[in-house]
């Protein structure tokens, strides 16, 4: 594909149809709300799987940055009374400025060391909300304000259902355009090889700086709007077991593959839902599942589209 960018694809119509026919099939506010738990979950995946299977910079700490973008928004809004939307604002800009110091010292590392410095600040972050109690509720968490645009109150399901597809399409617009840019070429570059980046004159540094925030300010709204939507928010939104499922869901799905950190997102928040039915072997047969698709599928759920594309293209055998 040239440098022309994506208006609506194949993909991204397909998408939009099958968001329109979901709601027919929800019967109740728990199914809506794992809908939407999975739209957004599938958000913050497309902003991570950009800087982890586009760029090749691992990050155990988008869990915490979600949570603690959360926060900020959440604070404002209830406790200083500030707009929802400027609060989410604000809190972009803070979790922006955050992610740029963080990321200077800690993208000099590569590998296991870079892993394990973003899992020290994903840590921090959380040891941080749960101590200060005053303004986070502490471990007990706290209760959020309504969330509103322009005096226009989100209050059912359907109105969150709508917002939360709204910014999943967006979103996979965005990057589909990202990564077919020449921008994305160079990501991709700099994941394949960072020496071969820097003899083409590409800023390796720039370009690694840059992902990281948009994939913070991505995971920051997603983790804002999770927040207002289910009027509650705690530590354990930004502790280190959800940085890690976040990870699972892109690895699950696909690494650098638009849809498999959506399809990653879905299955792993939606599979333990299914499996309840299991009691007590629900968590044994959910890793079980995990396991068997990295072992038979090592690019992810999403390969399996490949493998019937490939099929559909074969031509069929002369039995004459």
């Amino acid at each position: 594909m040239g440098n022309k960018g994506v208006f609506l694809d194949r993909g991204i119509v397909t998408t939009i149809v099958v968001l329109c026919l979901i709601p027919f099939l929800l019967q109740n506010s728990f199914h809506y709300e794992i809908a939407i738990m999975c739209m957004l979950n599938a958000v913050i995946c497309i902003g991570l799987n950009m800087l982890v299977g586009y760029t090749g910079q691992i990050s155990l700490g988008h869990g915490a940055f979600a949570g603690l973008g959360a926060y900020v928004a959440v604070v404002l809004s209830t406790t200083f009374e500030f707009d929802p939307v400027l609060s989410i604002i604000v809190s972009v800009i803070v979790l922006a400025a955050l992610a740029f110091f963080i990321s200077k010292p800690v993208l000099k590392l590569e590998g296991h060391y870079l892993a394990m410095a973003t899992l020290a600040v994903g840590i921090i972050i959380s040891i941080v909300l749960t101590n200060e109690d005053e303004l986070t509720g502490g471990p007990d968490g706290m209760g959020v304000s309504e969330f509103h645009i322009l005096g226009y109150v989100f209050e059912n399901d359907i109105q969150w259902y709508i917002l939360s597809a709204i910014f999943l399409v967006f979103s996979i617009w965005a990057l589909q355009n990202v990564v077919n840019s020449p921008f994305g070429r160079i990501l991709r570059c700099i994941r394949d090889s960072e020496t071969a980046a820097k003899a083409i004159g590409a800023d390796v540094p720039y370009y690694k700086t840059y992902v990281f925030v948009i994939s913070v300010v991505i995971a920051t709204i997603a983790g804002s709007l999770y927040s207002y939507y289910t009027g509650f928010i705690s530590p354990e939104e930004s502790g280190f077991m959800r940085s890690i499922e976040l990870v699972v869901m892109i690895v699950f799905g696909g690494l650098g593959r638009i849809y498999g950190a959506v399809f990653g997102a879905i299955i792993i928040t939606a599979l333990p839902q299914f499996l309840t039915f299991l009691h007590d072997y629900e968590h044994m047969v959910f890793g079980a599942i995990i396991i068997f698709v990295m072992i038979f599928m090592p690019k992810g759920i999403v390969s399996l589209f490949d493998v019937l594309k490939v099929e559909k293209k074969e031509p069929k055998k002369d039995n004459t």
